[in-house]
């Protein structure tokens, strides 16, 4: 989900220029008129003000979306999407998975697929922190085959055993716990 921050300022700035607009949650701004130049310009330095900048390179902005689209899914809802990753985020954007995959790469230098092991293995570490669900849950709850998968993406990601991060994330709490008191 976009930061409302930065929702407000774009809004803010839109409406100064008297344009009529539409804020999607992916953080695209579809703007009903054309705009000249100067507008386009007074946007971007609007922006660039508030600490964001304009990005009107239509790749940047798909790189962008998809990049935001993995982050919701893994971070974001309560389960991840029962259709392949693929045909979702075909669905979402309206365009050819093989497309979408060769901008990303090319963006973040990295596959999608890469990306979403590693979102996901991010959310397994805040899942094992919180310490509410067994890996069990949180394997089912992040599309893992299995417990035994889990841990084999959390050790290729990581480095270390889910078990030894459960460890040193308890040791963590307690030491924050003392700095407390």
């Amino acid at each position: 989900m976009v930061n409302m921050h930065y929702k407000m300022v774009v809004k803010k700035e839109l409406k100064k220029l008297g344009l009529h607009f539409i804020i999607a949650d992916t953080g695209g701004v579809d703007i009903m008129e054309n705009i000249t130049a100067e507008q386009r310009e007074q946007i971007k330095i609007a922006l660039l003000k508030s600490g964001l900048e304009l990005m009107d390179d239509k790749k940047v902005v798909l790189v962008e979306k998809i990049t935001n689209i993995i982050i919701e899914m893994v971070h974001h809802t309560d389960k991840l999407p029962g259709t392949n990753f693929p045909d979702y985020l075909s669905d979402k954007l309206k365009y050819d998975y093989n497309y979408l995959a060769g901008l990303f790469s090319e963006g973040h230098g990295t596959t999608i697929d890469e990306f979403i092991n590693y979102q996901k293995i991010e959310r397994v570490k805040e899942l094992i922190i919180y310490d509410e669900l067994t890996l069990k849950e949180i394997a089912r709850k992040m599309n893992y085959r299995s417990v035994a998968h889990l841990s084999n993406q959390f050790k290729k990601i990581t480095g270390l055993t889910t078990s030894y991060f459960k460890k040193l994330s308890k040791k963590r709490q307690i030491l924050v716990e003392e700095v407390r008191d």
